[in-house]
């Protein structure tokens, strides 16, 4: 099954203007270690020959996003910083098929699997698990590799857990998502 690894919106002011302030050292330190993990991820991909794909949330200039094209916090997380050889996606929506050239670069390369991570977890990852699955590609979610803020009276890690539960074993016809742990996830033959 041809694999290419998707990495969603790791950018670094991605939490910014989410969180209650007393919250933001906590929810850094918990993006960083995701991002940490799937830059292993990345690593291992790359070392196998397996497509890298960031998709970077693009704002436009003048709107005071914290991700405006071409500031600090726009930039993609230095534990998943692309390289040469990885595709960067630019997205304005929170599916990263909308409007964009992914799902093309996929099927021109034969891929129909998908390892995905990244953040916000109830936003831009699950649009994206839902709609690459209803699309035909089988969906490996990294369960300890995306990353959300608090929200309302959720704390992050609540709703990470709830999407973990509501996405591994969604499907459509015969293709399906499935939700592990980074250190389950293998390139080996």
């Amino acid at each position: 099954m041809p694999t290419a690894v998707v990495i969603i919106d790791v950018q670094n002011a991605i939490l910014k203007g989410t969180v209650v302030s007393d919250r933001l050292d906590i929810l850094e330190t918990k993006l960083d270690e995701a991002a940490a993990r799937l830059g292993t991820i990345q690593k291992s991909a790359r070392s196998h020959d397996i497509p890298v794909i960031i998709v970077q949330h693009d704002e436009p200039v003048g709107s005071g996003d914290p991700l405006t094209i071409g500031t600090k916090g726009w930039e993609i997380h230095p534990a998943v910083a692309p390289l040469d050889t990885d595709i960067v996606v630019h997205k304005q929506s929170c599916d990263s098929f909308h409007a964009t050239e992914l799902d093309q670069l996929l099927r021109s390369r034969g891929i129909d699997h998908l390892i995905i991570g990244g953040c916000m977890t109830q936003y831009c990852v699950d649009t994206t698990v839902r709609r690459a699955t209803s699309m035909g590609y089988q969906v490996t979610l990294v369960s300890d590799g995306h990353m959300t803020s608090d929200m309302g009276a959720l704390t992050y890690d609540q709703i990470i857990a709830y999407h973990n539960q509501i996405l591994d074993g969604f499907g459509a016809g015969k293709f399906r998502v499935k939700a592990i742990p980074s250190s389950d996830i293998s390139f080996a033959s």
